[in-house]
């Protein structure tokens, strides 16, 4: 029987589907196979109308859950036994080794939810974990308040209530309901130790399972949640799907005193015939400055003229909104607008998931899972979290020559503060400050940014002399040194990084040629060649290669092969080496075909200890009922995790259309057989794709 464990709210607003996907999260990277289960469904509360029918928070993971109407119209009848049974019938069709239920959502117009989630916990036999937020109270009165809700579930020494999820520590007077006036309401760091220590986790067996501090960009909306929940009318579209709201300013004040208000993620509210504060706005956005949004209230409209003063600062991406009501009306509106998720904000989702899952007690999970759960199942959540675990614990400084790049600049920041990787950025140091500024972007104090000009004369001489024989003279030295790349790979050849991470902006021949020149093949390889990981919903892949050898030969091949499998292993995932071709065994011929068998053998032989198969299919080598027909005698066909790709041509081709066709993540390319870890990004790369070859970087370097 599945374990199941069911978080249930104390209070409002409590943040009970952040934790619940935290805690999911979290049995994800530790190899869990975890289901998730909502017995009944609610309504979004970020309605301003009657309407309550709109979909309800993360609704694509609603599978089985019951409208919130149909249960308050049985139990209305007293029929609360029969809203039960069809919850214990929903549940029982979920196969999984773990089952996170999210319980009830405490609301003004289910002030029953206490009751209604201890009778489901009792029908589904469920441990229970609590999630409360402490409020504006003190840790004892915190502690009596959680102590007295818990009563209604038996009390916190009932043996099936395991602990309490502490949410939003630390949070601001004016949240958890709505946005906030202002950015200095609160202090950014917190001192958990009070939370920590309080008596009622001293005893028995009820116990603080995670502490998570309260953390603006978790809460931030984007401005097109705001539009919508407004039922705004849209003057200027802008980048209104990705920029998001991290404050608000009701503006009625003065052009001279209103520059300390135009910063990042500021929403700036104002009547719509304050021509000189649309102005100001418009002008802070042009001078690079990152405003959220502009809404202009009363209905009024800038007129022609002032809306093609305006038009240069709306292609920066500043969304303009218009709603009809005064400025006071708007206040008290947006000031309810509550912090849930909706289902479409993929990158918040992952966010809190991932937060809030470095916030739970992992001695304590541990602990509470047996043996008997902990699968080896490598989904892409446990190889995201392996990758960042394992470059934590490597603790490498990576060299990124792309320090301008603002993407990069993002990446680099949160590879430093959540401790993946140091970086150093190369760039212009005041530039780098600015756009950092403009993006709201908080640079660490242990993120490193050089200007180039500063270091460059350091390494004229050893290039020199590791191109001497191509008779490099000074002047040439210098010229190719203007070249972060060539720069960068000059720090790591010399070990003062640990590895560089480009191709956001450069080329792959740009990242690539001064490596293989300054750099080179490490000891026993002959070429260099490359892998991506491929985050399928359920596991992940290893393709190669797809991105470095146009035409390899049959021993070239083979040792790409063979780098793929130590790579694939070296990252948790168990190698099974499908050799890719057009025919499976011997049921085709041709030249393509024959030089994929002979790379098979020449694999095989060179490295007995690993599971290598082909030719195969890429059919034969995924589906098992594919394999039992083409190849029955195959260790490798059916369950293949590591596919070579015959040429450039395939494998680049292959790995576009999975990756585009099926909404998939891939992390690469990351390069193989070289001396020291220098890896490509794709020009198209987001910030999460630079992260995760950061991290990849960092873990090369320690093999």
């Amino acid at each position: 029987m599945p374990r199941r464990i069911m978080l249930v709210p104390i209070g409002f607003e409590v943040g009970l589907t952040s934790a619940s996907f935290g805690l999911f999260h979290k049995l994800q990277q530790l190899g869990i196979d975890v289901g998730y289960f909502k017995p009944i469904s609610q309504p979004s509360r970020n309605i301003l109308t009657n309407d309550q029918n709109s979909p309800a928070e993360f609704s694509h993971m609603d599978v089985g859950s019951i409208p919130i109407s149909y249960v308050e119209d049985k139990v209305g009848d007293d029929l609360l036994d029969v809203v039960l049974e069809e919850i214990v019938g929903n549940f029982e069709s979920i196969n999984k080794e773990i089952i996170i239920i999210e319980g009830l959502v405490q609301t003004t117009r289910q002030p029953y939810a206490a009751k209604i989630n201890s009778e489901v916990a009792q029908a589904l036999s469920a441990d229970i974990i609590f999630v409360a937020t402490p409020d504006n109270d003190e840790p004892e009165q915190f502690e009596d308040r959680l102590e007295m809700s818990a009563k209604t579930f038996g009390g916190v020494k009932n043996s099936r209530i395991l602990g309490c999820i502490i949410n939003k520590i630390n949070s601001p007077d004016k949240d958890v309901f709505g946005l906030l006036p202002s950015e200095t309401e609160f202090q950014q760091e917190v001192d958990l130790t009070p939370w920590q220590q309080l008596s009622i986790f001293k005893k028995g067996n009820f116990h603080l399972v995670g502490a998570v501090p309260w953390e603006m960009d978790l809460v931030a909306p984007r401005v097109t949640e705001i539009k919508s929940y407004l039922n705004a009318k849209v003057i200027n579209e802008g980048d209104m799907e990705h920029r998001r709201v991290r404050s608000i300013s009701f503006c009625a004040r003065s052009v001279a005193n209103l520059k300390s208000h135009l910063v990042p993620g500021r929403l700036i509210v104002t009547p719509g015939d304050r021509t000189d504060i649309i102005i100001a706005t418009c002008l802070s956005a042009l001078n690079g400055t990152k405003v959220g949004a502009l809404i202009l209230t009363n209905g009024y409209v800038p007129n022609e003229s002032v809306m093609e003063l305006c038009q240069q600062a709306f292609k920066t991406g500043l969304p303009v909104l218009s709603v009809p009501w005064d400025t006071w009306e708007t206040s008290r509106h947006l000031l309810s607008f509550s912090p849930e998720i909706p289902e479409e904000d993929m990158q918040r989702q992952d966010r809190v998931k991932q937060f809030v899952a470095d916030c739970l007690n992992q001695d304590l999970l541990d602990k509470y899972l047996d043996a008997k759960v902990r699968g080896q199942l490598l989904s892409p959540p446990a190889f995201r979290h392996k990758l960042t675990d394992l470059a934590r614990r490597a603790n490498k400084l990576i060299v990124l020559p792309e320090g301008n790049d603002i993407r990069t600049i993002k990446a680099a920041a949160i590879c430093a503060e959540r401790g993946i990787a140091r970086c150093q950025l190369l760039g212009n140091k005041e530039e780098i400050l600015l756009i950092a500024e403009q993006q709201g972007i908080n640079l660490p104090s242990g993120l490193l940014i050089t200007e180039p000009a500063s270091i460059v004369e350091n390494y004229v001489s050893p290039l020199m002399k590791l191109r001497e024989h191509k008779g490099l003279t000074e002047i040439v030295a210098r010229e190719e040194l203007k070249d972060n790349v060539v720069l960068g790979t000059m720090m790591l050849q010399l070990g003062q990084v640990d590895g560089l991470v480009s191709g956001a902006v450069h080329t792959t021949a740009n990242t690539i040629r001064p490596a293989l020149q300054l750099i080179k093949t490490s000891p026993g390889n002959s070429l260099v060649s490359s892998v991506f990981f491929m985050l399928l919903p359920d596991q992940v892949f290893v393709y190669g290669d797809c991105a470095i050898n146009p035409d390899p030969n049959a021993e070239q091949l083979a040792d790409i092969a063979i780098q793929s499998a130590d790579s694939a292993r070296a990252f948790g995932i168990e190698p099974k080496v499908a050799m890719i071709s057009y025919s499976t065994g011997s049921s085709g011929t041709g030249q393509d075909v024959e030089k994929v068998a002979l790379a098979t053998q020449i694999a095989q032989t060179k490295r007995p200890d690993l599971l290598i198969d082909g030719p195969l299919q890429y059919d034969a080598a995924v589906m098992e009922n594919v394999a039992k027909k083409k190849a029955p005698d195959s260790k490798v066909a059916g369950q293949a995790t590591v596919f070579i790709f015959p040429d450039l041509n395939t494998g680049n081709t292959t790995y576009k259309a999975v990756q585009r066709s099926a909404n998939l993540v891939s992390i690469g390319p990351m390069l193989q057989g070289m001396n020291k870890p220098v890896n490509d990004l794709s020009r198209g790369a987001l910030v999460d794709d630079i992260i995760y070859t950061i991290a990849l970087t960092a873990i090369q370097a320690t093999q």
